[in-house]
C-alpha cells in the first residue's frame, strides 16, 4: 500500500466518507467532512497511521492532501 493510500484510507476513515472521496490534491473545501473538528480528527489518524506526534504548529500547515503528503515524504514517511 503506498503512502498516499494509506494517508487515502485515514482521511476517509477519520472523516467518515469514501475513500474515493480523498485524492491527492483533496483540500478541505472538497469535503464537507472536513471542517475544524474533521480536521483535527485528520491530523490524530495521521498520526496513528504513520506513527508520528504532530506539534500542534503542524495542525494549522498540514491542511490539504498534498501538504500531509509532503510533510510525511520529508519525515521518511513517503517516497
Amino acid at each position: 500500500m503506498s503512502v498516499f493510500e494509506q494517508l487515502q484510507a485515514a482521511i476517509a476513515g477519520a472523516l467518515k466518507v469514501s475513500p474515493t472521496v480523498i485524492t491527492e490534491t483533496t483540500e478541505p473545501q472538497d469535503v464537507s467532512a472536513w471542517d475544524s473538528l474533521g480536521h483535527l480528527q485528520v491530523m490524530m489518524a495521521v498520526e496513528q497511521t504513520f506513527d508520528l506526534m504532530l506539534e500542534v504548529e503542524d495542525f494549522a500547515r498540514l491542511n490539504t492532501v498534498p501538504v500531509i503528503l509532503q510533510y510525511l515524504k520529508e519525515h521518511g514517511n513517503g517516497s
